[in-house]
């Protein structure tokens, strides 16, 4: 380790102590005590990365350390000695290795890491690092222990960290200055903040019955990928949904906000590659469009995105998260008609549903349904904002289990889905999934595919003898060539297992392939 790394403060396994206590227990307010004690007990300066940590969020974003990088660590220490502090060092060290030896100067920091922890540091460290530490510190949780820990108001902490993006970053202004620093954040055009979210419905009636009759934006939702674009001066920039930068990926959106009228602007949007034919390409053409900066010239010209904008943040001088949704299409409207989503403003559920059907009859997701006087909240699901898609049911075989990390050890957890091939009498993967199940179902399947189990193991998958059919929820078929059918699920998720059904009543591969793109 570097000497000149902290040698004091919060120790990691206090920590990871404190993740174990939070994944043991399903209440709310016991979470919320365990993590606000540890955030008032913490120095001020490390209380953004215990949080961050406590979160599953690293803070340089990106380390450059993969599954292969944690297959084989170093015995692990009998005694505790790393800190909190002493992590973060070697992670800035792990995020800012580059260029030639890069690689070698990345296994040898790892491994003086990973040679001061302990077994459980090792494990809690490699979870963190490869985005699987899933042990119950939801963001609510940890926004309501920073508003306990430092006595600052629920609603403040919630505002503070919509305009800042990241939960730690707030943390750490409410443990150095309290209300005070928390009333100081704002909009600030260049830094990405929250985006809102949609709360779903089944079907737009179902949606637009919170409405009462009221007035209603309707939007396409288009399967592209969320892009909120800041433009500073004659500087733009464009960021995910999880506030990642993309901007040098796509030229096109930089270009066409760039070319809009007025001065400074931050705006929420679409890019979505379309088909000669105007209709959508399947999302990972899309996805694979944006995924890197390597080539973009030949790439905007063989495969262009359009960009699509449904919402406006700031314009003329003026933040606009709190102006009504209706003010704020008019505002949009005025500076990019030609850039608008399919949209309509109606106050009819019957018209709300018919441009629902022309929209998934044209190629695109559903529609969102937006209460015409509701503000921007950002980073929340709420009533103001509410999705519709059509949703496909499968009856498919498990043909594996994976055992569960974080939360969900000691259980079998993801499963390997697969489609019934009539011409082979075997079974077709298609996809893998942990969504949908509750403690109750993590029991029941974890004694049911023990009693499965058969075949090869590497101690991670199980492979179980295909008889179990489950009933999935997907939003849509991708095509794929991770799977040797060619096909992968979208979005999908458990809804029951079908002990009605054996394996040979499961859906076919021809069947899932017909939900797909043509």
């Amino acid at each position: 380790m570097d000497a000149a790394a902290p040698r004091s403060g919060t120790t990691l396994a206090d920590l990871v102590a404190v993740s174990r206590a939070v994944a043991a227990t399903r209440s709310r307010t016991a979470k919320t005590e365990a993590i606000a004690a540890m955030l008032a007990r913490a120095d001020a300066d490390e209380v953004g990365t215990v949080v961050a940590f406590l979160s599953g969020v690293l803070p340089q974003r990106r380390l450059g350390v993969g599954y292969r990088s944690l297959g084989s660590l170093p015995e692990p220490a009998t005694d505790a000695s790393l800190t909190v502090a002493h992590t973060d060092a070697a992670f800035d060290r792990l995020a800012a290795a580059a260029g030639s030896g890069s690689s070698t100067t990345r296994r040898a920091e790892l491994a003086a890491l990973m040679s001061r922890a302990t077994a459980d540091e090792q494990r809690f460290l490699r979870d963190l690092m490869t985005g699987n530490l899933r042990q119950g510190a939801l963001d609510g949780v940890v926004l309501a222990a920073v508003a306990r820990a430092f006595d600052v108001p629920d609603a403040l902490v919630r505002r503070a960290t919509m305009l800042a993006g990241f939960t730690h970053v707030v943390a750490g202004l409410a443990a150095r200055g309290g209300s005070e620093a928390l009333e100081q954040v704002g909009l600030v055009v260049g830094r990405p903040l929250r985006p809102m979210l949609a709360a779903s419905a089944k079907t737009t009636a179902e949606a637009v019955e919170a409405f009462a009759g009221a007035e209603m934006l309707v939007d396409g939702k288009l399967d592209g990928i969320r892009v909120q674009v800041h433009r500073a001066g004659a500087e733009v920039t464009v960021f995910t949904r999880s506030l990642d930068e993309i901007t040098e990926r796509v030229p096109e959106v930089v270009e066409a906000v760039a070319a809009l009228p007025g001065g400074d602007l931050v705006l929420d949007g679409e890019a979505i590659v379309l088909q000669g034919d105007g209709r959508p390409a399947p999302f990972q053409v899309t996805g694979a469009r944006t995924a890197s900066s390597a080539d973009v010239a030949r790439l905007r010209t063989e495969v262009p995105l359009t960009t699509y904008l449904f919402d406006v943040l700031h314009a003329d001088g003026r933040d606009l998260l709190d102006a009504p949704a209706g003010e704020r299409h008019e505002v949009l409207t005025g500076l990019a008609p030609h850039l608008l989503v399919p949209r309509m403003l109606t106050s009819d559920p019957g018209e709300a549903g018919d441009f629902f059907d022309r929209l998934v009859a044209a190629g695109h997701e559903g529609v969102v349904v937006k209460d015409a006087a509701a503000p921007y909240a950002a980073g929340r699901r709420g009533s103001g904002w509410v999705k519709v898609k059509p949703t496909h049911t499968l009856d498919l075989v498990v043909l594996a289990v994976e055992r569960g990390s974080g939360r969900r050890r000691g259980w079998l957890s993801n499963i390997h889905l697969g489609a019934r091939d009539p011409a082979t009498g075997g079974y077709v993967m298609v996809g893998k999934t942990f969504k949908g199940m509750t403690d109750e179902t993590l029991r029941w399947q974890t004694q049911r595919f023990t009693e499965l189990a058969e075949g090869p193991t590497d101690g991670y998958v199980v492979t179980v003898r295909p008889e179990q059919v489950v009933e999935i929820a997907v939003d849509g078929i991708q095509r794929s060539s991770r799977y040797p059918g060619g096909v992968a699920l979208r979005f999908a998720r458990v809804l029951r297992y079908r002990d009605d059904k054996t394996a040979e009543h499961a859906d076919t591969i021809d069947v899932v392939r017909a939900l797909g793109p043509g």
